[in-house]
């Protein structure tokens, strides 16, 4: 692969390290969608769905490393390239919220359901 090729694959991060960052401190990102954040999600993490990236782009905080989740990684790419290119230090988190529960990530629910993702 070329340097060029490299330098547009998003910056990916395993769950299990994930995990350690964000107990840390450092940025959890959601870009699921309200109804699957509601099922199950991360209490250290903020919300804030793909769809809405761009209208709310001022809401991710700028010199700060921000670790990108979604359900099983693949938004979360594409928003780890969008951050990135704008100038932001993301990476993805492979394999998403699946990975994530897998590795012992703790989960919460909306509305006191049994929290899941699926």
């Amino acid at each position: 692969m070329d340097s060029a090729m490299a330098s547009q694959m998003p910056a990916e991060i395993t769950a299990t390290d994930a995990l350690a960052e964000v107990t840390a401190g450092t940025l959890l990102l959601d870009v699921r969608e309200p109804a699957e954040w509601d099922r199950g999600h991360s209490p250290l993490a903020i919300s804030l769905p793909m769809s809405e990236l761009q209208a709310r782009l001022d809401e991710v905080p700028e010199n700060t490393r921000v670790l990108v989740v979604c359900h099983s990684g693949q938004r979360s790419a594409r928003v780890t390239a969008a951050l990135n290119e704008a100038g932001y230090t993301a990476s993805n988190v492979i394999g998403g919220m699946v990975a994530w529960e897998q590795a012992g990530g703790v989960l919460v629910a909306a509305a006191g359901d049994n929290p899941r993702v699926d």
